[in-house]
């Protein structure tokens, strides 16, 4: 699980596009804080601390304690507004957390075991169904990855949700269906290998049952 990391935070005495560009002009993101039914918080965070968090990556799936004047809120980013030439950081919505509050997150595939996968030793090559999976998590665990092991697929074999152990307290959204993660399929030159050498046996016992008659 990633720790939570601490944000230092100003309050935002006026709002609307003419602060906000102010605030940008100032060296600031502005940003606001919603949820857990308390009035939204017009906040501002230095534009750098905000270009340091973005570069650690993952920051729309970290949980962070937000310091306003003293006063802490744990809070999830869940929109992040980038400029559309620079890149640069123009605002930020936080989901205020509630004690026990879970989220719905689309949670990256940690692929692992690939060393000792029979499958791939054979020259098998990993076909991705899912490079990501929705999960409802806690929202004070919520997890970097799900580790998902191909250590003993052969070729043609798959993961389905129900072979892969989820982080406590996690779940799946889908639970209509048992769907597939990924598999370990054969590569295009030995599938056509294959295919060649099929063919090539049906041609032979053809041949042969053409000879008898």
């Amino acid at each position: 699980m990633a720790d939570v990391v601490s944000i230092k935070a100003e309050p935002r005495d006026r709002v609307g596009k003419g602060a906000s560009r102010a605030a940008r002009r100032s060296g600031y993101v502005p940003a606001v804080i919603y949820g857990d039914n308390k009035d939204p918080e017009a906040i501002q965070i230095p534009q750098n601390e905000v270009i340091r968090l973005i570069n650690r990556g993952g920051f729309l799936s970290h949980t962070y304690e937000i310091d306003v004047s003293g006063k802490k809120s744990t809070v999830l980013p869940r929109d992040l507004q980038l400029h559309p030439v620079s890149d640069v950081p123009m605002h930020i919505d936080f989901l205020r957390l509630a004690k026990g509050a879970t989220v719905v997150m689309s949670v990256p595939v940690r692929v692992v075991g690939e060393d000792v996968a029979p499958g791939l030793k054979r020259g098998g090559v990993i076909n991705h169904t899912r490079h990501e999976i929705e999960l409802e998590v806690p929202g004070d665990k919520i997890p970097e990855a799900v580790e998902v092991s191909v250590a003993e697929l052969d070729i043609n074999d798959a993961v389905k949700i129900s072979n892969v152990t989820l982080p406590e307290g996690c779940k799946p959204t889908i639970t209509d269906r048992d769907f597939t993660i990924l598999a370990v399929v054969a590569p295009s030159g030995l599938k056509s290998a294959e295919a060649g050498a099929e063919a090539e046996a049906e041609a032979e016992d053809e041949g042969e049952e053409g000879g008898q008659d």
